[in-house]
């Protein structure tokens, strides 16, 4: 892998061939700690989805998303070097058999008589459906004591709060020039709204930020509220508060969603009647704030934001002519039409293809175009079971510290399944690995936890 690596930088860029030696070097030094620990193959895996996006904006021309199933695999082939040390049966549950049965959906989908590419399923499949069968279960095996939660929760707040530096360097100093790049080809059309740029950090888009710092300052928040220690409190409650500007500046309207369900969420498995009311009449104050008032509206941002509410916005007209047109087309096509069909794989190796010239702006709604009525059932009911059932194991805990912290990834969860309604989040980098992530960990830590309140 390591030469690989070094003669690829070499043969795509003369710029490499100074440092080709160190990167083999590196990757060499990356393997054998993958191989001593497989936890730092699961590090590495959620450090490289975070910043892979800005790598492939400002580098190019190698194919970095290939590097999550590497990373994933290396980190796979470690466990089973090191199998004497897991305990697999703690994979004999529910969570992971959907993740298996969503993956032989997904794989039959090959055949289906549509005659979508095959290249567009092969690439649609790493995101839907292979990316959560390599990670849950890797969650489950690795990030299994309360340490290694903290490690993980402080890597996500960690990261997200270099993606706010990030964003308001953008805002306030300005664009790289893979950025400005990036909107020259294309992405102005999108991130330039009426003058006023949409920030996006080192992600992929707006559309990926807004969510990912709404999911961000929603688990800072409610760690801030649940901890104890006043200096704990502080920093937490500040990376909140930068996470909700950084969600505003994104100009991204679905991100609302993910802090008003999380919210919702936390208040209810709370199991404090006072956080339930204090909670809710603070939830109800917002969304009266933001849909009943104009306080606030000579800033662009928080018109942008408001406007999510508003049943007559043009975007959200759009996307229901759109729905529409996809009902009427999908009606005799209970399969769907398959995978890649629809969105930027369908747009890349479907071009003649009528679902190909409709954008799905939503994850769910590109799931029933590519997996039709059936599978989108299967999809919603999959996720639904998942939640109701995380949120019963959390009900359990009775370990405060604990379940403050497990209801914040639980919050961040149930935000980011709905937030997907709205923009593709579940399925992209770096959303889906701690959306992926924060089940598993759910999972073995209630198990864990019941398990030895049991004995």
């Amino acid at each position: 892998m390591a030469l690989i690596i070094g003669l690829l930088a070499i043969y795509l860029n003369n710029l490499f061939i100074t440092i080709a030696p160190a990167l083999v070097l590196l990757s060499v030094l990356l393997l054998i700690l993958i191989f001593r620990n497989p936890l730092t193959g699961l590090i590495l895996l959620l450090t490289y989805c975070f910043f892979m996006a800005i790598l492939n904006r400002e580098i190019g021309q190698i194919p970095f998303g290939t590097g999550v199933e590497v990373i994933a695999l290396l980190t796979w082939l470690s466990v089973w070097y090191n199998a004497s040390r897991f305990d697999f049966k703690a994979l004999n549950n529910d969570l992971v058999w959907l993740m298996v049965g969503w993956f032989a959906i997904s794989v039959v989908q090959i055949i289906n008589p549509s005659g979508a590419s095959p290249q567009g399923w092969l690439q649609e499949i790493r995101s839907t459906a292979l990316a959560p069968l390599l990670i849950t279960p890797l969650a489950i095996l690795l990030i299994n004591s309360k340490r290694r939660l903290n490690l993980f929760l402080v890597l996500i707040l960690t990261f997200s709060f270099l993606a706010s530096l990030h964003g308001l360097k953008q805002l306030f100093i300005g664009l790289s020039p893979g950025e400005q790049a990036f909107l020259a080809d294309g992405g102005a059309e999108t991130h330039v709204i009426n003058g006023q740029l949409r920030i996006f950090s080192f992600y992929s888009d707006a559309s990926q930020f807004g969510p990912m710092q709404a999911l961000i300052g929603l688990i800072a928040l409610i760690l801030a509220v649940g901890l104890n220690g006043w200096i704990k409190k502080l920093l937490l409650l500040s990376l909140a508060i930068l996470s909700f500007y950084g969600m505003i500046i994104s100009g991204t309207r679905g991100a609302f969603f993910v802090v008003a369900i999380g919210i919702i969420a936390a208040i209810i498995l709370s199991r404090n009647l006072k956080v339930i009311v204090f909670g809710g009449g603070l939830s109800l104050a917002a969304f009266v704030f933001l849909k009943y008032t104009y306080i606030g509206n000579a800033n662009y941002n928080i018109y942008r934001l408001r406007s999510s509410l508003d049943p007559s916005d043009a975007s959200l007209n759009m996307r229901i002519i759109n729905q529409q047109k996809l009902s009427e087309y999908l009606a005799a096509k209970p399969f769907g039409e398959g995978l890649g069909i629809i969105g930027h794989w369908g747009r890349e190796y479907n071009p003649g293809h009528y679902l190909s010239t409709i954008a799905p702006d939503s994850y769910w709604v590109k799931v029933w175009a590519m997996y039709g009525i059936v599978g989108f059932v299967i999809f919603f009911c999959l996720w639904m079971y998942i939640l109701g059932k995380c949120a019963g194991m959390i009900w359990k805990v009775n370990d405060k510290n604990l379940r403050t912290k497990l209801t914040a990834l639980y919050a961040g969860v149930a935000g980011i399944f709905v937030c997907s309604y709205g923009n593709e989040v579940m399925n992209a980098m770096p959303a889906l690995i701690i959306f992926q992530m924060s089940a598993g960990i759910i999972y073995v830590m209630c198990t864990k936890y019941i398990q030895t309140n049991k004995q």
